[in-house]
């Protein structure tokens, strides 16, 4: 039901933006496109729309470039003023989950907020930003940026099904991820307790697991409790640089459900509350 609702939702944001009545008899499904597909189906100086799900604000962008994934810029003026609208004023390398629509398709993808580079088009904004599809890489890697796969993922309906499945160690650096990008939904998903997330994740500028002891993933199948010892970096609102030295811990309710952090001692440990 979640994914049908998500699906409905970002349709009839666009569908309303557009002057269309919701009611009508038009149904489209969010692909989570390779970007094999994706790179044929937007080539270079295709313009088309992209729907950001926290907001649902849209806009137009132009492809321009971009050989691992898309170099775009917003098509007008109007179009960059609504991005940044987007990033709440102010310009970021944040990720955030898109659906990026061209003709029937609706595919889901992740952009970051940060100009750079060249750009060409008239638009008041100085350079492009990247758009990641799945299976897209940066320019200094061969795999995937896990911000963006997480992004595509929340895009895409498929987060839960993700996490549902992960091993510890996955589950550990999608939820330091979230508080990366803010995204409240990402470490939320991984907690064992619900909590005001906003308060706690806007104090976060940057965060980076420099160590993480790991054990085989296939060693842990029974387990239903771990403690994985971790050094964590955190640059934090007012206070600056700040390292964490302990252990996180996950549990589980028995060996077949998903593995979650336990936030409270975790949060605690940080001082965040």
């Amino acid at each position: 039901m979640k994914k049908i609702a998500f699906m409905f939702v970002c349709i009839q944001i666009l569908l309303n933006g557009l002057g269309v009545n919701a009611a009508s008899n038009i149904s489209y499904k969010i692909e989570m496109l390779n970007w094999n597909e994706v790179n044929e189906l937007l080539p270079k100086y295709t313009k088309f729309t992209v729907l950001d799900v926290e907001t649902g604000k849209q806009f137009k962008v132009q492809r321009r470039a971009g050989s691992h994934h898309a170099d775009v810029q917003p098509l007008t003026s109007k179009d960059t003023k609504i991005m940044k609208r987007i990033y709440s004023g102010k310009w970021s390398w944040k990720r955030r989950a898109i659906v990026v629509i061209h003709n029937n398709h609706w595919i889901a993808a992740s952009m970051h907020g940060m100009p750079h580079g060249g750009g060409a088009l008239q638009n008041n904004f100085p350079g492009h930003f990247c758009i990641h599809f799945f299976g897209s890489t940066t320019h200094r890697t061969n795999s995937m940026d896990l911000s963006h796969m997480l992004m595509i993922l929340k895009a895409s309906g498929k987060l839960d099904d993700y996490l549902n499945q992960a091993n510890p160690y996955e589950i550990i650096n999608a939820y330091i991820s979230g508080f990366k990008q803010q995204d409240a939904a990402i470490t939320g998903q991984s907690s064992l307790q619900k909590i005001t997330w906003k308060p706690i994740l806007k104090k976060v500028e940057n965060v980076k697991i420099s160590r993480m002891e790991q054990l085989p993933p296939e060693d842990l199948t029974e387990e239903i409790s771990l403690a994985v010892p971790v050094v964590v970096d955190w640059y934090i609102e007012d206070r600056g640089r700040q390292t964490f030295r302990g252990a996180i811990h996950l549990v589980r309710f028995s060996p077949v459900d998903a593995w979650k952090v336990d936030s409270l001692d975790f949060v605690r440990k940080n001082n965040f509350r």
